[in-house]
């Protein structure tokens, strides 16, 4: 079983924009279009048996048509699927919003502070995590070295406010801030996805990484529509891991993780 926790997509007809915004943001050729067909095949290619879709709101006012297509592509496809919702800060209708994800399906919530605007550690957030605090896991876009909002810092206080809230933090914890990332993060309760890092990261880093985290506390991710998937599992055949740790990895760590909120 092979669970990729990190899976953007978007409606047909805004995916490829979509998709093309997202590259130039990072510099980067996208592999695939963004649709969740796209996504399927990708899958059926690579041998990836599920995905955590989500998308980000950038404004308040795409939270509900986000958070409807990601329920409609759940119920569309509810063994390949699992869905976050997406929230903003900023909405009027937070709470509303929060509540609507959960009965409709929705497991988690998706953040992404850099393209969102918000810092980890204000009061902006703290909205966010009080509703998610024992009742889901908050799935967060983490680190960049050309901004300031995802800062690993700026989330390792989070934990000590928040006793029920579950993080995972994407990207090893910081997207090319891999290791400032881990002395934040190491001693916290983070869990971490493995997207949008082995392109960068050698076998050596990346097993260093999994060992400061422990297996029970990574999650693979590829970050569909960003990076070819069948490459991203060739990258982690140079990776020593033994079958348990493959299991929680690739699986496990995931699946226990969600299975408290149900």
């Amino acid at each position: 079983m092979i669970i990729d926790s990190h899976a953007h997509i978007f409606p047909e007809m805004i995916a490829k924009k979509a998709s093309l915004n997202i590259g130039k943001f990072y510099g980067i050729e996208m592999a695939y279009d963004g649709t969740r067909e796209g996504l399927l095949k990708a899958g059926e290619e690579a041998g990836i048996d599920k995905f955590l879709i989500h998308s980000v709101a950038t404004t308040p006012k795409q939270v509900q048509s986000i958070n409807s297509f990601i329920a409609d592509s759940v119920e569309l496809y509810p063994d390949k699927f699992i869905g976050f919702m997406t929230l903003h800060p900023d909405s009027e209708y937070l709470e509303d919003e929060f509540f609507w994800g959960l009965e409709h399906g929705l497991r988690g919530i998706k953040l992404h502070p850099d393209f969102q605007e918000f810092d980890l550690d204000s009061e902006r957030a703290k909205k966010i995590y009080r509703l998610a605090n024992g009742r889901c896991p908050v799935l967060i876009h983490m680190g960049d070295y050309r901004t300031q909002y995802s800062k690993a810092e700026k989330l390792a206080p989070v934990f000590d406010e928040f006793l029920d809230l579950d993080i995972i933090a994407a990207h090893f914890g910081g997207f090319s801030e891999w290791e400032n990332a881990a002395a934040y993060l190491c001693h916290t309760r983070a869990y971490v996805d493995t997207s949008s890092s082995l392109f960068e990261l050698s076998p050596e880093r990346v097993r260093k990484l999994i060992d400061i985290y422990t297996p029970e506390r990574v999650i693979f991710g590829t970050d569909y529509p960003m990076w070819n998937a069948s490459e991203e599992l060739c990258r982690w055949e140079s990776i020593p891991l033994d079958e348990r740790e493959k299991e929680l990895i690739f699986h496990g760590t995931l699946e226990k993780l969600l299975s408290k909120y149900e």
